[in-house]
């Protein structure tokens, strides 16, 4: 197998990876460890046996999800989106193994940024979503921690465990209600000029009506008070 592509749904055994590692995440639903794998800086995530599941069911549950999120990042990278690129995953443990990305969350970097740094930024990540969002794909998490800025200043999208495929304008309209509700819970000082100018992005990479309407959809939803918890 070439390290430099993507495995998915062929199970690669986690054997020869180190025990331990450096912990990043643990969540409800998997644990991100930071390994070296052949000579590579990776991320494995790893799903959570749910103990409450029959354990066949949970497997195979988490299986899906497995290669179901693989898969997403692969599709979100032919769309001209910049994911951790994938070198394998093992169905064993519903584990994925892929390139870990240096660069800052830009959970911690918007507020830094010189205003006009900050609009052409976030407007290159309604670029990314409009992408996503053309090829008929949802993020499902679009939080700033899900994104990172890379050493290059290209912006990478993490963690695709929520996302799902998808034309339907509600699930595109919850994307960006996402977007702007973690913007005006984290970053409240410059939330209306971020959303401002991730939605001039998105307007760049979907046509106008259809935006018009996803950004309809994402005011009607904002009305109805759904509530989504600040990670």
């Amino acid at each position: 197998m070439s390290l430099g592509q993507s495995s998915l749904g062929r199970a690669v055994s986690l054997e020869g990876l180190p025990s331990g590692g450096q912990l990043l995440r643990r969540g409800a639903e998997a644990i991100l460890y930071r390994r070296k794998w052949h000579d590579l800086d990776v991320v494995v995530k790893t799903r959570v046996v749910k103990r409450y599941r029959i354990p066949s069911l949970d497997l195979k549950i988490r299986q899906f999800r497995t290669i179901h999120e693989s898969s997403l990042l692969h599709e979100a990278k032919q769309a001209g989106v910049m994911t951790p690129l994938v070198y394998s995953i093992d169905l064993g443990s519903a584990s994925i193994i892929m390139e870990f990305v240096s660069g800052d969350r830009l959970k911690d970097v918007l507020k830094g940024l010189e205003p006009l740094k900050l609009d052409e930024l976030v407007e290159t990540l309604g670029v990314l979503i409009g992408r996503l969002h053309r090829a008929g794909i949802v993020h499902g998490d679009l939080t700033t921690s899900n994104m990172i800025l890379t050493l290059n200043g290209e912006i990478c999208l993490l963690d695709f465990g929520l996302g799902d495929r998808s034309t339907d304008l509600e699930a595109r309209g919850v994307d960006l209600h996402i977007l702007k509700t973690i913007l005006f819970s984290t970053h409240y000082s410059i939330a209306e000029r971020c959303f401002r100018s991730a939605v001039n992005g998105y307007k760049k990479a979907v046509e106008r009506e259809e935006a018009e309407a996803v950004l309809r959809r994402t005011d009607q939803i904002g009305k109805r008070g759904r509530y989504v918890s600040v990670r």
